[in-house]
């Protein structure tokens, strides 16, 4: 989807170098592919955005991959015959950025989107290079599309796991676009006028450069400051702000 005037602009315009960074974008669509995807269409202007400048983007659709349930790294440990998973964790843990696309139904984001929200609570636990949970020092935000009420809704669900698994939430971190409410047209439909929507594509915008801005600042201070956050130093005994118990 190419960039309209004021996005270019902002591109052209931008004093920032954000080559070094790597971003991957979840689709949670219910299609498998390669049939039409809306919620890829609007990703693909996020996307854009971050090609355009420098960024090194992946994504997948979680939809074509065997993800056994559970919130365990590898399932297969746990009596799944197949579990893609592992596999696609060493792309989320190499991305700075992570975005999360998903469809409404019934109100709600996608199961597929519930399926990788759950894989991700999986590896939560394990720990960086600095003893914090895995996935500090990343951020995070999330793309919307139907044709029913409910993008705040599932932009609240996922942010607020994301967060609570350690990724970092920018200001104006989601958005999407909704249709006529009930059968009507969907994002990429002829006449739905869902591309060329200025409120969807501002905060697309939006969301995109403050991801950006927020993975430049934490990649430049060297992540989230290693203090009173450490798993290895709390299992060790470090209580930090607390009396530390005595060894025995």
């Amino acid at each position: 989807m190419p960039l309209n005037d004021f996005q270019q602009e902002l591109h052209e315009s931008s004093r920032w170098d954000f080559t070094d960074l790597r971003a991957l974008y979840v689709n949670c669509t219910l299609k498998p592919s390669p049939a039409i995807s809306n919620t890829q269409g609007l990703i693909d202007l996020s996307v854009e955005i971050m090609e355009a400048n420098g960024v090194s983007v992946e994504q997948f659709r979680a939809v074509d991959y065997v993800l056994a349930p559970g919130v365990y790294p590898d399932m297969t440990e746990f009596g799944a015959d197949n579990d893609a998973w592992p596999m696609l964790y060493e792309r989320v843990a190499a991305a700075d950025i992570l975005v999360v696309g998903t469809p409404i139904w019934l109100g709600e984001k996608s199961s597929v989107c519930t399926r990788v929200i759950e894989r991700l609570y999986g590896n939560s636990s394990l720990l960086n290079e600095h003893g914090q949970y895995a996935y500090y020092g990343k951020v995070g935000g999330c793309l919307v599309t139907g044709n029913e009420d409910g993008i705040k809704h599932c932009s609240m669900n996922i942010l607020y796991s994301l967060q609570h698994l350690g990724y970092v939430i920018p200001p104006q971190a989601d958005a999407g676009w909704i249709g006529e409410a009930g059968p009507g047209p969907s994002y990429l439909d002829p006449g739905s006028g869902g591309p060329e929507n200025d409120f969807t594509n501002r905060n697309t915008t939006f969301m995109t450069w403050n991801l950006l801005h927020l993975a430049r600042m934490i990649t430049d201070a060297g992540g989230i400051p290693a203090h009173g956050n450490q798993r290895s130093e709390w299992d060790a005994g470090c209580r930090f702000d607390f009396p530390n118990p005595e060894h025995r």
